[in-house]
């Protein structure tokens, strides 16, 4: 199927001219019926000689509903651009043709109603004058006369001609349907219709809404009239939704592949003239971004370089919208000033998820670096340009995942980074054992700051030449080893356990060994010592040593047992039977007696 909009200023050609081809009414409401003026979204479709469907979407021309038609003509690769021969051309469509150039379509035809009425020469002369430097200046042109049939045959030969141009859609995309209508069906519950511009939809499929962490699952589908299992891209498509209200589908909702995308309120874009002939673009603070069928109001900062003084000098900008929409690289949209009623630009998305500006000078670098995207989601460029991203992240951008790419735990790192981030652990780490050589080892956090990544777990992509262990990064091949004096203290005061392996020495003997806090958690980290309790050290065996000696007594026995059995007193075999216990090595009775387990 192929769908194509239809758009022109208020006369009753255009409603006339969709009627003649399709024999169907686009017209919906009785009020467009009698006033002969499309007020909303009108949808028909016919069968071309050569078996291809093609459906409009029938689009008001007025100028009070422009945003209405920005959300007919937002999805849609191709459009019909209608001047009535006896009116010409008017006011309003310059505002849908500079609508139709903002978003790039460059398909289309310029079809001159009404010729039975006044000669389409004219018409036709002067909506090629306004064509002229749009992307549809070349785009070819029928007369027709809906009452009288002439120019009918060449007019469904030339829409043939243009399908058959148009670019296949990506089937295997992911879904992104914007909202066009939205109502309830009588035992059905919730229909939304809308233009299925790429990606497939299928009965059973969950679709996430944009904006909100509800979910729903597509009970039925329909396109053109007849009920389907599945529809793929370019289609008009009815969706019976399961799980949610009208009320939360309103017009410019997306329903989307669940997990697929990320929603934004801030990007950065490319604003380019309607016309090629135009060099420079205006500005304002505030506008209104149309895309899909969603309008969404936004403050609008321009983003200049070094040199750039006034909003005309530059054509990138950040937005901050007032909704958060779900945008990826490449996406087009119509920047509108919507107090002046006039199309401001044509939006291209450079990136939906720029970092922040809050720093001095940053606005114009930014500049600098959005001079050289172009809009094109490239995994590559965009992973060099970021560092390090979530793969997930750089889908959701529009990109693809670059084959090759170092990873870890869902993150990916742009290869060029990951010599530099060695080095700079090789650093951390050697500043590291200079100003605390009782801390041997990095701790994998203060690493993690270090090299600025967002999750330790991307130490593994750079640890080559580097021990992991413990928490802490090591130089590979060292060992926890204790400064001389520490190492000389330690084994001092372990000499002295080899005897009475349960006598901890007091604290005037760690005083006069040296051995402050620091320099006793070094050695327990060091496996050297063994803490036992506060100011109770013992060699790093005493836990074996202790299991061993109580599994001779008689079951059960008493903590005074037990110290005379260690030869220890009761400062150390408090804490030491607590220990033990802890680690499932004895069992304290009710009775306070103890089994070794």
């Amino acid at each position: 199927m192929h769908v194509l909009a239809t758009a022109g200023h208020v006369v009753h050609g255009k409603s006339t001219l969709v009627r003649a081809l399709t024999g169907m009414e686009p017209d919906r409401w009785a009020e467009e019926r009698r006033r002969g003026m499309t007020l909303d979204l009108g949808f028909a479709w016919t069968q071309l000689d050569d078996g291809a469907t093609v459906a409009f979407v029938d689009v008001p021309g007025h100028e009070r509903f422009v945003p209405t038609m920005l959300a007919g003509v937002g999805p849609v690769p191709a459009a019909l651009v209608v001047v009535a021969a006896d009116e010409g051309w008017m006011p309003q469509s310059a505002e849908h043709l500079d609508a139709l150039a903002a978003l790039g379509v460059s398909h289309g035809l310029l079809v001159i109603t009404r010729s039975d009425l006044m000669d389409p020469e004219l018409a036709l002369s002067d909506a090629r004058d306004h064509l002229a430097g749009t992307a549809l200046a070349d785009v070819p042109g029928v007369a027709v006369s809906a009452v009288t049939g002439t120019g009918m045959t060449e007019l469904r030969t030339a829409i043939g001609a243009l399908v058959a141009g148009l670019p296949e859609p990506d089937a295997a995309a992911d879904v992104r349907l914007w909202v066009d209508r939205a109502f309830t069906v009588r035992g059905a519950g919730t229909v939304v219709t809308g233009t299925l511009a790429a990606g497939t939809l299928r009965v059973g499929d969950e679709l996430e809404l944009a904006g909100g962490s509800r979910r729903a699952v597509v009970r039925g589908l329909q396109s053109l009239g007849r009920t389907e299992t599945e529809v793929t891209a370019v289609a008009r498509v009815a969706v019976n939704l399961r799980g949610v209200g009208v009320a939360e589908v309103a017009r410019g909702t997306a329903l989307l592949s669940p997990g697929r995308w990320r929603l934004t309120t801030t990007l950065d874009v490319r604003v380019r003239p309607v016309r090629t002939d135009e060099d420079t673009v205006e500005l304002p603070t505030h506008g209104v971004l149309h895309v899909g069928a969603a309008a969404v109001p936004a403050q609008i900062r321009p983003l200049r370089a070094e040199g750039q003084a006034t909003a005309t000098d530059t054509d990138t900008a950040r937005l901050t919208l007032d909704v958060a929409l779900p945008l990826r690289i490449g996406d087009r949209a119509v920047l509108r000033d919507a107090g002046a009623r006039r199309v401001v630009g044509g939006v291209v998305v450079l990136d939906p998820a720029p970092p922040s500006l809050r720093r001095r000078g940053a606005p114009a670098a930014r500049a600098v670096v959005l001079a050289e995207v172009d809009g094109r989601p490239d995994g590559a460029n965009e992973l060099a340009r970021r560092g390090v991203v979530r793969a997930a992240d750089l889908v959701a951008l529009g990109a693809d995942v670059p084959e090759g790419t170092p990873g870890e735990a869902g993150w990916l790192v742009d290869p060029t980074l990951v010599a530099p981030l060695r080095a700079r652990l090789r650093e951390a780490v050697r500043a590291h054992a200079r100003e605390s050589p009782l801390d041997p080892g990095l701790p994998v956090e203060a690493a993690r700051r270090a090299l600025d990544l967002p999750d330790t777990r991307l130490l593994a992509l750079v640890s080559q030449g580097f021990d992991l262990r413990e928490g802490r990064v090591h130089a590979a091949g060292t060992s926890a080893g204790l400064p001389a004096a520490v190492e000389a203290a330690v084994v001092a005061l372990t000499a002295g356990l080899v005897e009475q392996p349960f006598a901890a020495p007091g604290a005037p003997r760690l005083v006069e060994l040296g051995l402050g806090p620091r320099e006793l958690a070094a050695a327990a980290r060091a496996g050297r010592l063994l803490k036992v309790a506060d100011g109770v050290w013992l060699g790093p065996d005493a836990i074996e040593r202790a299991h061993e000696a109580l599994t001779l007594l008689p079951q059960p026995f008493t903590p005074a047992d037990a110290r005379e059995a260690l030869g220890s007193s009761r400062r150390v075999v408090v804490p030491l039977l607590e220990l033990l216990a802890a680690r499932g090595l004895t069992r304290r009775d009710d009775d306070g007696t103890h089994h070794v387990t």
